[in-house]
C-alpha cells in the first residue's frame, strides 16, 4: 500500500512539473504573438517558445504511455 502511495506522489509531482512548464511555455508563445512585432528575434523568440510547448507535451506523452 505504501509503495502505491509513493508512486502516486510521484506521479503528481511529474504532472505539476509539467503543467508549470506548460504554462510558462504556452505564455511565452502568447506573450510573442500578442507584442506583435516579427523581426528576425521575435520569430526566434517565437520557434523557441513553441519549441519548447512541443517539447513539453511529447515528455507529457512518452511518460503517461510509459506508466500504462
Amino acid at each position: 500500500m505504501s509503495k502505491d502511495r509513493i508512486q502516486k506522489k510521484g506521479n503528481s509531482k511529474i504532472n505539476l512539473e509539467w503543467l508549470f512548464q506548460s504554462i510558462a511555455s504556452v505564455s511565452w508563445v502568447v506573450s510573442v504573438i500578442v507584442y506583435g512585432s516579427y523581426e528576425l528575434g521575435d520569430c526566434l523568440q517565437l520557434l523557441a517558445a513553441t519549441s519548447w510547448t512541443v517539447s513539453n507535451f511529447m515528455n507529457y506523452l512518452s511518460q503517461q504511455k510509459a506508466q500504462s
